[in-house]
């Protein structure tokens, strides 16, 4: 083959010794095109793989590179910052952005019914963020990598799901579902040495399948209605329940003040009859006296009170109609004479002190 490419060139080229300079001009002509063509350029967003005859040499960062021409090297240049995007349960429209939630332009349910762990059925839709980590591992590594990644996020939420019950997945579990779905998907592909990285689980829909969606929401307003009642019943023990307290706090207070002052009165009566049958003991004539004095004195002080001397004759009874008018009706006091006992009379021997109270 080379002999007959030389035949070829000789007859192209001029005849004589010229012939054999232009032969080497092309050549060198034809080798420096050949090496140029090595030169490449890396994007930012890029990263470059030389393969050398079909085997993985090394990478090339951003920039100005250079590699052996074809066929000794090869490059590729995947996109390494990219986020990409895998759909499982469902497919979005192909124009849907990484990390925008899409609009379901069909469902698959053959991947997104799951058995949860009460043994329900559970619709789920959700999309798997990746991006390149190792590009050797990824070229070289995975045929596939998008079946890659869903059939790994895919095993995972099955296993995940048949653990936990439909009411948490439906609820307040999706943050961790999606968590330990990142990690157990992680995982398998480390295994594998895909050279992938997911970045996140999103969970796009998680309902009941179709057929019993409404009797399920049913259920979830029955158990709705159910908590609003139980939280209406917690309002309300915890209203009265401690304004019960405090009203048994207030009337055991009063009890006891009405005790003490109860207590401390009796104490002071019975100190006042003391000091009184100790002064009765030293004078009687003019304890009695005293006693009968304050007595009359306390009972005239509420009374309206007529005196009049028992010598008085024809006497005419005075009504107050009119201040019985204004003021409300009181018991009639007979007009009452007052006559101080003689200061020679001494009190009988039975009588109590303070009886006149």
């Amino acid at each position: 083959m080379i002999r007959q490419a030389q035949d070829a060139l000789r007859r192209w080229l001029p005849r004589g010794g010229a012939g054999g300079k232009g032969v080497a001009l092309l050549g060198i002509v034809v080798v420096g095109i050949w090496a140029a063509s090595g030169f490449f350029r890396v994007q930012q967003d890029e990263l470059g793989v030389v393969m050398r005859f079909g085997a993985f040499d090394r990478a090339a960062p951003p920039g100005l590179n250079y590699a052996i021409p074809w066929p000794i090297e090869a490059v590729t240049t995947p996109r390494v910052t990219r986020i990409n995007r895998v759909d499982v349960g469902f497919r979005a429209a192909p124009d849907a952005v990484a990390g925008v939630r899409p609009i379901a332009q069909r469902d698959v349910l053959a991947e997104s019914l799951m058995l949860t762990g009460d043994e329900n059925i559970i619709d789920i839709d959700f999309a798997v963020f990746w991006r390149i980590r190792d590009a050797g591992d990824y070229l070289f590594n995975t045929r596939n990598p998008d079946e890659t990644v869903k059939s790994a996020a895919e095993s995972v939420m099955r296993e995940i799901i048949g653990r936990t019950n439909i009411q948490a997945a439906l609820t307040d579990a999706r943050a961790q579902i999606e968590q330990d779905v990142r990690r157990g998907a992680q995982a398998i592909v480390d295994q594998y040495r895909a050279g992938i990285e997911i970045t996140q689980v999103q969970m796009q829909k998680v309902d009941p399948p179709a057929a019993v969606v409404e009797s399920f929401r049913d259920v979830q307003r029955a158990n709705a209605d159910r908590e609003r009642v139980r939280n209406e019943a917690e309002s309300f023990r915890n209203d009265i329940i401690p304004r019960a307290r405090g009203e048994a706090e207030r009337m055991v207070a009063e009890a006891q003040g009405f005790r003490d002052s109860q207590t401390a009165r009796a104490r002071g009566e019975a100190g006042r009859f003391t000091s009184v049958l100790a002064a009765y003991s030293q004078a009687q004539d003019v304890t009695m006296r005293r006693i009968y004095l304050e007595t009359m004195e306390d009972v005239l002080r509420r009374n309206n009170m007529i005196l009049v001397d028992d010598r008085l004759q024809g006497l005419v009874p005075f009504l107050q109609l009119n201040e019985g008018a204004a003021r409300p009706a009181r018991p009639a006091v007979p007009p009452q004479v007052f006559n101080p006992p003689p200061a020679q009379s001494a009190p009988q021997p039975q009588r109590a002190p303070g009886a006149g109270r």
